[in-house]
């Protein structure tokens, strides 16, 4: 599902931008430039509304853009669309069961090493999905 919350990028003197997102209670973030605060800012909301529901709580009201009030008139009003469920996809630490079926002569060795076959089968899929682009 789709959320799309506005946010004030406000230009530091150093050529860094400042986040505020208003309707987030006020979450900030901040970038190295303006593409660099983008996604910056997209990360944000994406972790703070995938925490919220996670803990149940409801998420507040999107304000229409042309209604955010910015205190600064070099500030930029934009608004940030997150993928919530690419998010949790991404993020989510629910662990899932898996059956595994091994040779006996392998679950006898590996019981005997004290192998913990859910740790090693973890890093062996993770290192998998690194070796691909």
């Amino acid at each position: 599902m789709y959320y799309i919350y506005p946010a004030i990028f406000y230009p530091e003197e150093d050529g860094r931008f400042s986040v505020i997102f208003p309707d987030l209670n006020d979450l900030a973030t901040f970038g190295d430039n303006l593409t660099d605060a983008f996604a910056m800012a997209q990360e944000a909301c994406g972790q703070y509304l995938f925490s919220s529901l996670k803990d149940g709580e409801t998420l507040p009201s999107s304000t229409p853009i042309d209604k955010i009030q910015k205190d600064d008139d070099s500030a930029l009003v934009n608004l940030i669309c997150v993928n919530l469920d690419e998010y949790a996809r991404a993020y989510d630490d629910k662990v899932v069961k898996k059956t595994l079926s091994i040779p006996a002569w392998l679950n006898t060795a590996c019981e005997n090493y004290g192998i913990n076959y859910s740790k090693v089968l973890k890093d062996a899929l993770i290192a998998k999905l690194q070796a691909h682009p």
